[in-house]
């Protein structure tokens, strides 16, 4: 038998084992949530919930201005962290009290750059609502996340944009201390849960809406000679998919937290 025809039999017995492997059985079974898992997806909803009704309560929508400066920081850092991958040199990163915020860079991939701002921020946000279902990985995305508000802190030229950074990258280092890291976790999941649904409303209100003519999306649509509700429906979609997969990717993945079970006994 030729060398060839035995690679190709190989070949063909690991793709039956591997289709043997993975069944629908298996997949129902990984994502099926424990009882420690369905209490995320419960903080999840309620954070939603939350968040949806104080945007839209005058006075109380103050509450969350914090973290939409944040959120903000994320979005801002994004596009700086594209500009650097794409030789730029960045010259400032500000924020201002209206939620908005402007990075100034020379150099880059405009092609790169300009999407950046609304998928990176929703990638991180996708990030952290991942890593609420399990203690460590929350800790892991938290120093993450600290290092993306370090540099953003770098780049920053205003005090706004200074404060909010430090203030939460303080937060971060206080929460690390909170009784098996629960404290962090569930920061973690709400500026998760915060950023992705802020990606999506932007998205939405910058595009679809119309709300704003010089968003990133109409400044992308101007270069591409396309619509820009275009480009926003594809950047929606993309953000959507990086949410779902981060929940269903934390349900498979991110079982019961040893610790916390140890701890329960």
């Amino acid at each position: 038998m030729s060398p060839i025809l035995n690679n190709n039999t190989a070949a063909t017995i690991v793709g039956s084992l591997l289709t043997r492997a993975v069944t629908r059985d298996d997949i129902t079974q990984a994502l099926r949530p424990t009882k420690e898992q369905r209490t995320v997806l419960i903080v999840i909803g309620a954070y939603t919930l939350g968040i949806l009704l104080l945007w839209n309560i005058p006075y109380l929508n103050i509450i969350l201005l914090p973290f939409k400066l944040v959120t903000v920081s994320l979005h801002e850092f994004s596009h700086a962290a594209a500009g650097v991958c794409t030789g730029a040199k960045i010259k400032s990163v500000t924020i201002d009290p209206d939620q908005g915020g402007l990075t100034q860079m020379q150099g880059g991939k405009w092609w790169c750059v300009m999407p950046a701002g609304y998928l990176g921020s929703s990638f991180l946000g996708s990030l952290m609502v991942f890593s609420g279902f399990n203690v460590l990985a929350s800790k892991i995305v938290s120093v993450v996340i600290g290092v993306c508000l370090l540099a953003t802190l770098f780049w920053a030229k205003n005090w706004l944009t200074r404060i909010i950074t430090v203030l939460f990258a303080g937060l971060i280092v206080g929460l690390w201390f909170t009784p098996h890291g629960a404290g962090l976790r569930y920061v973690v999941l709400f500026m998760g849960v915060m950023s992705s649904l802020y990606s999506l409303w932007d998205i939405v209100d910058d595009t679809v809406r119309r709300k704003s003519n010089e968003s990133d999306a109409t400044k992308f649509a101007q270069r591409t000679h396309c619509s820009s509700r275009c480009c926003g429906m594809l950047w929606l979609l993309v953000s959507l998919i990086f949410l779902v997969g981060a929940i269903l990717l934390g349900l498979a993945f991110l079982k019961d937290d040893p610790s916390l079970l140890d701890s329960s006994k």
